[in-house]
């Protein structure tokens, strides 16, 4: 393990998928992109439903793949609109076309913002939990994946509302979705 950041508030331990417990590779999944196994980097079924909810309600919804959280975490910035939003398709076609889904999973855990300043999961399993990240339980690895739509807002500790009702949802689905075969692959 190797301390790539850390200073001012800011967290973050970069490991290897070993080290990292399937409890939380699987919680990520449940949570953030069910098909991820199965998309080449978008789910159109699932933007087209934002699209026409974002239409109807005042609340925006969102409908980034996991890979696409990569390819804007890793290679672009935060905010930013169309231009930001191609480039993102554009990083996204590769990093599916260079990167194994495994390696996208990988860096996925290791650069999403966990809570306030904590990058990474890593980070995240020694600041909520004590402990590394190879020894997150089924429900905290669902807690951390719970916070991930709004880390700064959906917060572990002290637990936020959006967590308390969202972690258990969380854990019923990895209960669906761990025997899926190709799932199965990503979490060993």
């Amino acid at each position: 393990m190797v301390s790539a950041v850390s200073g001012h508030g800011l967290k973050r331990d970069y490991v290897n998928m070993n080290s990292i417990s399937p409890n939380v590779k699987l919680a990520v999944m449940c949570a953030e992109d069910q098909l991820f196994p199965d998309h080449n980097g978008f789910d159109f079924k699932s933007i087209e439903k934002a699209r026409k909810h974002n239409q109807k309600s005042k609340s925006l919804r969102g409908a980034s793949t996991i890979s696409q959280q990569v390819a804007k975490n890793v290679f672009l910035w935060q905010h930013g609109g169309y231009f930001r939003k191609g480039l993102e398709v554009y990083f996204t076609f590769m990093i599916e076309n260079i990167w194994s889904k495994k390696r996208i999973l990988e860096m996925y855990l290791n650069v999403a913002e966990m809570g306030e300043g904590v990058f990474g999961v890593e980070a995240a399993a020694k600041k909520y939990f004590h402990k590394s990240a190879k020894n997150l339980t089924r429900t905290e690895s669902a807690m951390i994946a719970a916070c991930l739509p709004n880390p700064k807002g959906y917060t572990i500790k002290p637990l936020s509302k959006h967590v308390s009702l969202r972690y258990p949802w969380i854990l019923r689905q990895m209960g669906n979705l761990e025997t899926d075969v190709d799932i199965k692959k990503l979490i060993e």
